[in-house]
């Protein structure tokens, strides 16, 4: 499993993709068209939102498991985007029959229920996301097996007219779904084209057969419905655990828990963020990230590594290897700054409390920086002293070895270190 250890944004996109080759299939297993992996290879670009980052390896097969929310609209114009590049997706895409649907008007009521927050907003994305999964969780859901049915037309229908019902009670909020419909049911014919799959079925019998597969998450740890910084969350389970049920393989079957950090923390929307930096630092780190979301286009807020919920993360998902990105973002800072603390009503704790508000306060520990650019080393014993230091603090704290470092955004601008 590849999980993010943060709010996302952590560059699993990349890590999948260079991970692949060890791997001959790759499956999301929640989420949907909320996230968003970049991909940079060589001048080319791509973000998926829907489909699994192995979609650029040959022979690979990639899944889009039952706990996946999918909006026809964007995966389908994901797929043209992709096959107008030159690559082959459809040979190499499954899609789950189980994976719910997200309906034009459930975008309409993600859009409706955030407006309606006013000051008290999460950030949500306006993907539908919340909405769907309410539906799901509610049993009133459309599903992927649903549009091969006779009846997918009257269903469709019927779970449209209450949602307008449900839109119709937020008296200042006016939509219009015609457009979006229209392209909406074109996806579906392109979601009926696709093979469709009872994806707990093939996922089983392809481990039986020995095949290696690698379960792509989506947003991060600190975003999971349970565990995370609730309300400010996604409407999924984002660690560990969720590829059991968001895929259907029993937790005996999960072999390296890959998590993935960035060497600072950033988050994009509302929500708790203790190490969060308003000073000159924090916009030297968005401005050299070049941190904006890449589904959302939104500025990222930036802060310094907090080790508090990095560890909390770690042990949650039970990671087994590290891997960090973007190190050569804090290249030629004089100090590099560490929480390792909450102060919390004067009180010092090490854990992640139920309450994450204003009221904690970051204890830090300050590392010395290092001054030289970092984005062509390949080997690790090659990064300087001060870098290594900070990387091997990482672990001692966590416990878990970094197995992979990244140093830029292209795929070859990679270390992996032979431990």
């Amino acid at each position: 499993m590849v999980l993010g250890m943060q709010w996302g944004d952590e560059g699993k996109g990349k890590v999948v993709d260079v991970l692949t080759p060890r791997y001959e299939a790759v499956a999301r297993f929640q989420g949907g068209p909320n996230a968003g992996h970049t991909l940079i290879f060589g001048d080319e670009k791509y973000v998926l939102h829907t489909i699994p980052s192995g979609i650029f390896r040959d022979g690979s097969v990639n899944i889009i498991g039952n706990g996946v929310v999918v909006d026809p609209v964007i995966f389908a114009r994901e797929i043209a985007t992709l096959e107008e590049a030159g690559i082959e997706v459809r040979s190499k895409l499954r899609v789950s029959k189980r994976a719910h649907l997200i309906l034009p008007t459930h975008r309409m009521l993600d859009a409706a229920s955030e407006a309606s927050k006013g000051a008290s907003k999460i950030g949500s994305t306006l993907k539908g996301i919340g909405p769907t999964y309410m539906d799901k969780t509610g049993r009133n859901g459309l599903r992927v097996g649903d549009i091969i049915s006779p009846q997918f037309e009257a269903r469709y229908g019927a779970l449209k007219a209450k949602h307008e019902g449900l839109l119709a009670g937020y008296k200042d909020f006016a939509y219009d779904i015609a457009e979006y419909e229209r392209e909406w049911m074109e996806g579906i014919e392109v979601l009926r084209s696709l093979k469709l799959i009872e994806s707990e079925i093939e996922a089983n019998r392809m481990l039986d057969r020995g095949v290696k597969m690698l379960a792509e998450g989506a947003q991060g740890s600190m975003l999971d419905v349970d565990f995370g910084t609730y309300p400010f969350v996604t409407s999924s389970t984002t660690l560990c655990a969720g590829v059991c049920t968001g895929l259907g393989v029993a937790p005996h079957r999960i072999g390296e828990v890959y998590g993935i950090f960035k060497a600072y923390c950033t988050r994009v929307g509302s929500g708790p963020f203790p190490t969060e930096l308003f000073d000159a630092d924090g916009q030297r780190m968005a401005e050299v990230g070049m941190e904006f979301g890449s589904t959302t286009g939104r500025a990222r807020r930036c802060g310094w590594l907090d080790m508090v919920a990095l560890k909390y993360a770690v042990v949650m998902n039970g990671a087994t290897k590290l891997i960090m990105m973007k190190g050569d973002v804090l290249s030629g800072f004089e100090t590099i700054k560490v929480c390792t603390g909450y102060r919390v009503a004067g009180e010092v704790i090490d854990y992640f409390p139920f309450e994450t508000n204003e009221a904690i306060e970051p204890v830090y520990e300050e590392f010395p920086g290092w001054k030289v650019v970092i984005g062509g080393v390949r080997r690790y014993e090659d990064f300087p002293v001060e870098f290594r230091a900070y990387v091997e603090f990482i672990e001692r704290a966590t416990g878990v070895p970094v197995e992979i470092i990244s140093v830029g955004p292209d795929r070859e601008e990679t270390v992996v270190r032979d431990l």
